[in-house]
């Protein structure tokens, strides 16, 4: 197998495989709101509609998104790690913890392991060799800063990878960030991109009756999101007479800094908190912004492009994969170019409707739930196979 542009596999682009013959165990820290979380549910309660024995392990506790699976009638196993303080009692519970993964392993005769995220995947490796799982993925989601300056963690990714069978990354830029960084085969990695639901694709209209013009941004408040940037943006924009609001979607440890900020640059920006409608909040919504530092391939872009909604982003990632073309991409940490590309959209609503509608074109071309679920299974089945007449 080998990576390409559209994330295919080398089964048909798009075509329903046959039902896995073996258990697949999803493993991820835990099941919040964030994007990694959203596609690992979505995954699980596709593969279970499928016929596949799915089940669902989380490392440390449960999540917003636990409900979720447990109504579509997928299992999911708290394995109880901890993660602070640093005590002879936790190493002695997470020693447990690893022992109850490898025993479950065991007893599920699990034939398929795909662990999301780096302490995942780098627990999962030595747990599904020790239990004798036949195949063994790690899901690479993001780009590698965070591994910047810190040998231990390139040693403990390197040494998983080592017994991993394949990496499945969800942009091009994170699996050439895996194959430039880490020196990881071009066959062992394979791109699929996420998947969004047809809800995703309702064209949502314009529901607001709002003068002002809304820009919304759906991350997380915390560093490494590019909030800071985007508020300075806004203020620039008031001071040349383009006033907005501006609507911050998501919580974090930034957020008494940054309504500290925008206060003081007398920005209208409407923290909203972690929110679980985002349909209607695009609904609201006349440009969608997402200003971060750092991404894998970022739902909330997709979610905006497969709602008809004109965006501007950082051309960080695998953001210029989704936007390059259909929609207007800047660079990282740059109020000012942030500002203009509001201003572009904002100014010039005809051009934000001819992006928007290019995006929301390529969305429905490339990123549909099925599409990543059946390229997964063909994945699964492919190695799985090979495994056993091995």
């Amino acid at each position: 197998m080998s990576p390409n542009p559209r994330g295919s596999t080398t089964s048909p682009s798009g075509a329903a495989p046959g039902t896995l013959a073996a258990p697949v165990s999803l493993f991820i820290g835990r099941l919040g709101l964030g994007g990694a979380e959203k596609q690992v549910v979505l995954l699980a309660e596709g593969l279970h509609r499928r016929g596949v024995d799915t089940t669902v392990l989380v490392m440390f506790d449960g999540g917003e998104r636990e409900e979720e699976l447990r109504s579509a009638g997928v299992p999911v196993v708290h394995l109880g790690f901890r993660r602070r303080p640093f005590t002879p009692a936790m190493l002695w519970g997470n020693l447990r913890a690893f022992g109850r993964l490898v025993g479950h392993l065991r007893r599920k005769r699990v034939g398929v392991l795909h662990a999301f995220l780096f302490h995942s995947y780098v627990l999962a490796a030595p747990a599904a060799r020790l239990a004798r799982v036949p195949v063994f993925i790690a899901g690479r989601r993001s780009l590698g800063h965070f591994k910047r300056g810190r040998r231990w963690v390139y040693a403990l990714e390197r040494a998983a990878t080592s017994v991993t069978d394949l990496l499945i990354a969800n942009a091009e830029a994170v699996a050439a960030d895996a194959r430039d960084d880490e020196g990881v085969a071009a066959d062992k990695v394979v791109v699929i991109y996420n998947g969004l639901p047809d809800a995703a694709f309702t064209d949502v209209g314009r529901t607001r009756t709002a003068d002002r013009p809304v820009v919304l941004c759906v991350a997380n408040l915390r560093s490494g999101k590019g909030h800071p940037y985007l508020i300075e943006a806004a203020a620039a924009l008031r001071g040349r007479g383009l006033d907005f609001t501006l609507a911050l979607a998501g919580d974090g440890p930034e957020r008494p800094a940054l309504e500290e900020l925008a206060a003081r640059h007398g920005v209208d920006a409407r923290f909203l908190g972690a929110r679980t409608d985002v349909p209607r909040l695009l609904a609201d919504a006349d440009v969608f912004v997402l200003p971060s530092l750092s991404e894998g391939l970022p739902n909330a872009v997709m979610e905006a492009m497969a709602a008809g909604r004109p965006v501007v982003a950082t051309d960080v990632g695998g953001t210029g994969e989704l936007l390059r073309g259909r929609g207007v991409l800047v660079p990282p940490g740059d109020a000012a170019a942030l500002a203009d590309g509001l201003e572009r959209l904002l100014a010039d609503p005809a051009y934000a409707d001819a992006l928007a509608a290019a995006a929301q074109d390529w969305i429905r071309a490339n990123a549909t739930l099925d599409n990543m679920i059946n390229r997964h299974l063909a994945v699964y089945t492919e190695l799985w196979e090979r495994k056993c007449a091995a």
